[in-house]
């Protein structure tokens, strides 16, 4: 029997609970105090429309997460219950604004990535340019109360997505473009809601007629796993630090499952199939639970599935798996309470589409991620044994991600990259887009991977280190433990008779509150969010009648950072004009230069260093002190050298007059890009025998103005993906070695 590719899509919709406890002017009556406004905003944007546009091409079956705390809230904004700080100043009439208001709006209301949201609409644009140019003092001097207006009108209707921009009102309001009123922001927000409110009917309607299939995830998105014991962090970091009290209460698992079942069932009006655990985090503790409660499958990650076969994923230059057949296949999990199916996503696909297909034309995005599938299909035909042209088996290639963040930096929020991709699933006849439960149901697994066997860990890295094992983190864990302890002193605080103090607890075990914990993540909300985490546990103890400790009253960590080096956090996409956009940079890694000892610090030239990297690209910037000029105060080349310290290959020295006799300096490297700063010309060469240097094609592109932005292709290198390069910068004269940077360590970037 012959078969198409089968796969399976997962979206997964998430937002933490921003919904305080604590009391606030915003809350009177019935209004619910929230802090932040990205429910009602990514509801609008994000949820609806992927939907609609799938529904057009209806050969085409996907799987959608609905998260249950994103449910909850987006029934309050939709019962107009949720009052959040940026909708209370949006409905307040410009001329009443106090000078903290006006901060607050020029401070927030550009929150979205300027060139996907701001720049096509020529009035925002222009008072982004102004607060961008001239800063905020002089818009806090100059703007009148029409220019506030205007703001606060754009920024709501900047996140309603594309697809509904033909609706007659919405028109309208894009063809006005300025002077907007009261009035009118009031109606742009009764037009929030009445989007919000089609999003489960919307989902709802589309599973019954079985192109959809939508599934749950454990109720406020807490990770399992360290639910049931914390020291489930050492499986994959056997030498982790732990917070100082061991949370150990896998009496909550099921608690959580439940309410999840629960909602489920309400709103949909039958019972889910499919478990997404929460950062699809597992380990064989939880499985038990899970069955018990009545699913049939979950999904995971390739690297949990790598540790569990103590199997490594290697792939081509190109990015494909060499070992298909063990990926792109469910697995039978055999508990006491019945068995379990999972899935495991590929996590190059899935961060593909996440992360850097948004930089791409639309259309060649879309046929790259169709030859990825016809690659990957390719594969499993060399591997049968018999000489045929189609699959023999059902194979099933899963990719699952984020359904909401990575659309705010595609074309109009992904809509030209989804109609492309779909049009092309659906005139191909051997690639089939199913439901995970339509596969299951008709090909059950047939390999069985030993409850016992699954490792613990998540899809970053195959660890729970994001939420687990830093110092703040470990505070954090530190003080839901010790509320946790609390109520576990009053047996007689049921559900029942005091679900406050549930649902504060069910709140505070969420993930989202780790993860912007400590190193690894953050945003400009950051205090915001270790005020919620702890909102959340002091309603808690006021539920229980308990004195709240003053640990709760004090931030977990501080929210000043002043270190000299700065971790990437996520792929970067930025454009390469020599203008150092901050929004293009603001994940990436960041080392300060001019501060620093040694060559650099004599004259500071270079103030600071951005490096980062996407699917496409390595990406690095220097700022420069202001009035800089390359063969003035800054020598006239910059040459990078970089080697590969986990492969072995040729490796050839600084091909430099004058380069000392000092690590990192005199280190021997396999590629050189050198870039002459007066041209922007730039040449590429790779270390050959006799420690000689050949040149080599490269489409690297430079750009120097305000600063200095490079970006190299992972393509000219003709590396696998996984490996790390350690890289120098080296500034030159003709030739002739005058200084290097870093001085103290390595720039290390690692091909994705």
């Amino acid at each position: 029997m012959s078969h198409p590719l089968y796969v399976a899509f997962i979206w997964h919709q998430h937002q933490p609970l921003y919904k305080s406890c604590e009391t606030s002017p915003r809350a009177s009556g019935s209004l619910k105090n929230y802090y932040l406004p990205w429910v009602r905003l990514h509801g609008t944007k994000d949820y609806l429309d992927l939907m609609l546009i799938l529904e057009r091409y209806p050969k085409l079956h996907q799987t959608v997460n609905l998260v249950p705390s994103l449910i909850l809230q987006l029934e309050d904004y939709i019962a107009g219950e949720a009052m959040d700080p940026y909708l209370e100043v949006a409905l307040m009439p410009e001329e009443r604004l106090n000078g903290e208001q006006k901060k607050f709006i020029l401070k927030s209301f550009f929150d979205c990535y300027h060139r996907t949201m701001v720049d096509p609409h020529p009035r925002y644009a222009q008072l982004y340019q102004q607060r961008q140019d001239k800063g905020i003092d002089w818009c806090l001097d100059n703007w009148q109360a029409n220019d506030y207006g205007d703001l606060l009108a754009w920024h709501n209707l900047t996140w309603i997505d594309p697809i509904f921009w033909d609706d007659e009102e919405i028109a309208g309001w894009l063809k006005q473009g300025k002077g907007f009123t009261l009035r009118d922001r009031e109606q742009i927000y009764r037009k929030q809601r009445e989007i919000i409110s089609r999003i489960v009917p919307q989902h709802k309607k589309m599973q019954d007629v079985g192109q959809l299939e939508v599934t749950t995830t454990p109720y406020t998105h807490p990770i399992l796993p360290l639910l049931a014991d914390t020291n489930s962090g050492r499986v994959a970091i056997p030498e982790m630090t732990l917070p100082q009290q061991r949370f150990q209460y896998p009496q909550d698992m099921p608690l959580h499952l439940r309410k999840a079942w629960e909602m489920y069932k309400a709103r949909f009006g039958r019972t889910p199939r499919g478990l997404w655990p929460s950062e699809q985090s597992v380990s064989p503790a939880i499985l038990p639970d899970i069955a018990a409660q009545g699913f049939e499958w979950i999904c995971s990650d390739e690297a949990v599935l790598g540790w569990s076969l103590r199997h490594f994923f290697h792939r081509d230059e190109t990015g494909n798996v060499f070992e298909p057949e063990l990926l792109y296949r469910p697995y039978r999990l055999e508990t006491p309470q019945g068995d379990l199916s999972i899935v495991f996503r590929d996590h190059r696909l899935s961060d593909l589409i996440g992360f850097t297909y948004g930089a791409m034309n639309p259309k060649q995005a879309a046929s790259d991620l169709v030859g990825h599938l016809d690659a990957i299909a390719r594969s499993l035909k060399h591997r049968q044994s018999e000489d045929v042209t189609t699959l023999s088996q059902p194979w099933l290639v899963t990719i699952a991600l984020d359904g909401e963040n990575c659309w705010e930096y595609y074309q109009k929020d992904g809509l030209p990259f989804l109609e492309a991709l779909y049009q092309r699933l659906s005139n191909k006849q051997d690639i089939k887009l199913v439901t995970v439960a339509e596969f299951l149901e008709q090909f059950p697994p047939t390999e069985t991977l030993p409850a016992e066997q699954l490792h613990s860990g998540s899809w970053v890295d195959g660890s729970f280190t994001t939420w687990i094992g830093d110092p703040a983190k470990n505070r954090a864990w530190d003080l839901l433990t010790a509320a946790r302890r609390v109520l576990a002193q009053h047996p007689e605080a049921t559900e029942e008779n005091n679900p406050d103090a549930w649902e504060a607890l069910y709140a505070a075990e969420g993930s989202d509150w780790f993860w912007w914990f400590g190193e690894g993540h953050s945003s400009n909300h950051d205090a915001m969010f270790d005020r919620l985490f702890r909102d959340h546990l002091r309603a808690l103890y006021r539920a229980l009648n308990e004195p709240i400790p003053p640990t709760l009253e004090e931030d977990v960590e501080s929210h000043e950072t002043q270190e000299e080096e700065h971790l990437p956090q996520s792929f970067i996409h930025p454009y390469i004009d020599g203008r150092g956009d901050e929004q293009d940079w603001d994940k990436a890694g960041r080392i300060e230069i001019g501060g620093a000892r040694g060559t650099m610090h004599r004259s500071s030239e270079v103030q600071r260093l951005f490096y980062g990297l996407d699917h496409l690209n390595f990406y690095l910037r220097l700022d420069l002190k202001a009035g800089v000029k390359p063969g003035k105060e800054l020598p006239s080349e910059l040459h990078l050298f970089w080697f590969y310290p986990d492969l072995t290959m040729l490796n050839s020295a600084v091909p430099l007059v004058g380069v000392p006799d000092v690590a990192p300096a005199n280190y021997l490297f396999h590629h050189h890009l050198g870039i002459d700063l007066l041209t922007e010309s730039v040449w590429l060469e790779e270390a050959w025998e006799g420690h000689e240097w050949h040149p080599r094609t490269s489409r690297a592109s430079v750009a120097f103005d305000r600063c200095l932005e490079l970006a190299v292709p992972w393509a000219d290198l003709h590396i696998e993906p996984d490996s790390s390069l350690h890289l120098i910068a080296v500034f030159a004269d003709n030739g002739k070695f005058h200084s290097y940077l870093p001085e103290d360590r390595f720039i290390r970037l690692q091909a994705p």
